[in-house]
């Protein structure tokens, strides 16, 4: 198996069940600094209800790839493997926050 293979077949068992909010960014990236306190917030709220993680394009650049991800911070729920939705820039607590609760 390739190591782009590995990479691909990670991210997919990370997403396959419950949910997961992935957020893409780089540690360049201001509006990733200023959403990285949110998705530690609502890591600690969804704790017991949904994955939250945190995934910088420079080092998974197949992974953003294969997702289409042009610009950044890109925030993508998933729900048992299938996307459901996806928001770019900078989002709110509470915008996140309502998106999760729709699915948990």
């Amino acid at each position: 198996m390739s190591a782009k293979t590995s990479v691909t077949h990670r991210f997919e068992r990370l997403v396959a069940s419950g949910v997961t909010l992935v957020d893409f960014g780089a540690n360049w990236c201001d509006p990733c600094r200023a959403q990285a306190p949110i998705i530690r917030t609502l890591k600690k709220n969804f704790s017991s209800m949904a994955q939250i993680k945190i995934i910088d394009i420079e080092k998974n650049c197949e992974i953003a790839y294969q997702l289409g991800i042009q610009s950044i911070p890109t925030i993508i729920i998933y729900q048992n493997g299938r996307e459901v939705k996806r928001f770019i820039g900078l989002q709110s607590g509470e915008t996140l926050g309502r998106a999760l609760k729709q699915l948990v």
